[in-house]
């Protein structure tokens, strides 16, 4: 029941911000600044069970979220003579993720990596202050285009493309 609930609730935060589903990914100039998490690893991605278990913490759970709220999956804000890229909504869902990928400006996207679940927590989800920052920061106005990949624990995967003003936080 509280799963239907919050289903519903992610239901009714959709965004008017530009989104456009894609399945290719172009190539680019650009070069991603390097990650404040850990660097990215080349483990061998492997589905795992997908049983609900109440604590959204597979991609049976958060898929159905996520769909809900792409327009939301990031934000990108100019702040202090940078821009920033915030990925704060995927790392609330991440549990049910394997991995997460970004690409600027038609690059190819690379892995950002995810901080781990908290499953001895009552709220795995959450972001403890070890996890690090949900945001990586760019040079002012370079933050044209967005495309992000996410390939879940049952290892299905989605991409969405945000162009960069659409996503613009004050």
């Amino acid at each position: 029941m509280l799963g239907l609930f919050l289903f519903i609730v992610a239901l009714g935060l959709g965004s008017t911000s530009s989104v456009e589903s894609v399945s290719a990914t172009s190539q680019g100039s650009v070069v991603l600044a390097q990650p404040a998490q850990v660097p990215a690893t080349n483990k061998a991605l492997v589905a795992e069970d997908q049983v609900a278990s109440g604590k959204f913490t597979t991609a049976l759970e958060v898929k159905p979220i996520l769909n809900a709220t792409r327009a939301n999956w990031i934000a990108v804000r100019a702040y202090d003579g940078q821009d920033l890229i915030y990925v704060t909504h995927l790392w609330s869902w991440r549990c049910g993720l394997v991995q997460m990928r970004i690409g600027l400006n038609g690059a190819t996207p690379e892995i950002w990596e995810l901080p781990d679940c908290h499953i001895d927590q009552p709220v795995p989800n959450m972001m403890a202050q070890e996890d690090g920052l949900p945001y990586r920061v760019f040079p002012l106005g370079t933050i044209n285009q967005v495309e992000v990949e996410l390939t879940y624990d049952d290892l299905t995967k989605e991409s969405a493309k945000f162009d960069g003003k659409g996503v613009l936080i004050p």
